[in-house]
């Protein structure tokens, strides 16, 4: 079934669009995730907390669920699993005794480097060698687009 674009008029399929999305970031994560696990024992989720926890030094668990648009629950489920490993730790706020600031230990900092370039390796491989220079630039773009306006707009984010 196509549907009228709101944008230009045009026809589109927007289930099937969605149906690709979705499908497409589900087999990218997994694939990814199936490196980062087989090569430095850690999964997908777990490089994008250490990644940014090493990028937002002191950041706390509310940013981080803002930033991956999950729950406060699940990502403090989260930082708990690193902290149990020994890659990240909770220092007390002393702006807020309600919440903690985020550090990344030398562990996670020495993990997180590591795995960036089987990361990205594994992206070169999946993304490139599917999408030739121009198609992948576009798909880049498009996304961005969306991401933005979903993000101004707060779309799809968790209320707990």
């Amino acid at each position: 079934m196509e549907y009228t674009s709101g944008a230009d008029g045009a026809a589109a399929d927007f289930p099937g669009v969605f149906a690709d999305l979705v499908r497409c970031e589900t087999r990218l994560y997994n694939a990814v995730g199936d490196r980062l696990r087989e090569r430095h024992g850690i999964v997908t989720s777990q490089y994008e907390f250490l990644g940014y926890l090493r990028d937002h030094p002191g950041c706390r668990v509310a940013d981080l669920a803002a930033e991956f648009a999950i729950g406060v629950g699940a990502t403090s489920k989260g930082i708990d699993r690193l902290e149990k490993r020994g890659w990240a730790a909770r220092r007390p706020n002393p702006a807020d005794r309600r919440s903690s600031l985020l550090a990344l230990t030398d562990d996670g900092a020495r993990l997180v480097a590591e795995a960036e370039r089987t990361f990205a390796e594994a992206l070169a491989e999946l993304l490139g060698g599917a999408l030739d220079a121009p198609a992948l630039a576009a798909v880049a773009q498009a996304l961005a687009v969306l991401r933005s306006a979903l993000e101004r707009d707060q779309v799809g984010m968790p209320t707990g």
